[in-house]
């Protein structure tokens, strides 16, 4: 495969991203482990069909058992954050604050061992968080509290992908297929914590039922095996870049679907959440050009 395909196979997983929150708000009011469970189960099954399809059950079995175990963490502590903060919070701002994931893998990345945080970095993180600021403080609309734990949970939720996306880089050898034992893992272990927690209340109607099979089969599937496809063999500074207009397009779409209402302050906080993202990124190819 050319690094310019596997590149365009990668960016698809930006794309279903995008539809993130949108199927998250159509499959309410499903709990969080409940809808882990439904659609991790879809997406592990997706890749458990293209392994036996092409022949790659073998390569499952040589990947050491600590990375089954960082992976399934990593997908199952993301999204029951994500699900679980679309809940208590309206789903727009939520879902931006979540996406400060990029902004932060930027300034994480700054500071592994031969990396340099600049002040590039700094500026970038603070014009992010002045958007989340924005987001928090409601604007036009005055301070939310009960919305709070919702975007809590958004911010944890930004610290669980971005900590998990800079530590993969030490498994840049595992297989694609590995991702759906990720996905299987984490709906083994959504389904007994869900039990014990939470009420069971499964997906209403077409609606609901569409949106959990959506999810299982785009941005809770097939987005990490084209993801994990794109930045194993495309050209990872490319895909890094495009993941920026994530929340810009996460918010067009929630905005386009009638789910948030369009507004000065939405759309100035997803502008600047995406503009800190790409300012850090600028500094970081700038800081690689003289080094290099």
């Amino acid at each position: 495969m050319t690094q310019s395909r596997a590149t365009f196979i990668g960016f698809w997983a930006v794309l279903l991203w995008a539809l993130l929150a949108l199927f998250t708000v159509g499959a309410s009011p499903t709990p969080p482990l409940l809808l882990n469970t439904l659609c991790f189960a879809i997406g592990g099954t997706i890749g458990v069909i293209w392994t036996l399809a092409t022949g790659q059950l073998q390569a499952l079995r040589q990947v050491p058992w600590p990375v089954y175990v960082f992976g399934t963490l990593g997908l199952f502590g993301y999204h029951a954050l994500y699900f679980s903060a679309l809940r208590l919070a309206p789903a727009a701002e939520a879902s931006l604050i979540a996406y400060l994931w990029p902004l932060l893998i930027v300034l994480f990345s700054g500071l592994l061992p031969g990396e340099h945080l600049r002040l590039g970095h700094v500026i970038g993180a603070c014009v992010g968080f002045l958007g989340a600021a924005l987001i928090v403080l409601g604007g036009a609309t005055g301070f939310d509290a009960a919305a709070l734990p919702g975007y809590a949970l958004a911010l944890c939720c930004a610290l669980t992908w971005s900590t998990y996306s800079v530590m993969s880089r030490r498994f840049g050898d595992v297989p694609t297929v590995s991702v759906a034992v990720f996905c299987l893992g984490t709906a083994a272990l959504s389904l007994p914590l869900h039990l014990a927690f939470e009420t069971p209340i499964w997906p209403t109607g077409t609606l609901g039922w569409a949106s959990v099979i959506g999810l299982g089969l785009g941005p809770v599937g097939l987005a990490f095996y084209v993801w994990d496809i794109g930045v194993k063999q495309g050209d990872i500074q490319v895909l890094g870049t495009a993941s920026y207009a994530a929340p810009l397009l996460s918010t067009v779409v929630l905005v386009v679907a009638g789910v948030a209402v369009p507004s000065l302050t939405l759309g100035l906080a997803a502008c600047l959440i995406t503009g800190g993202a790409l300012l850090a990124a600028r500094a970081s190819v700038r800081s690689k050009r003289l080094s290099d």
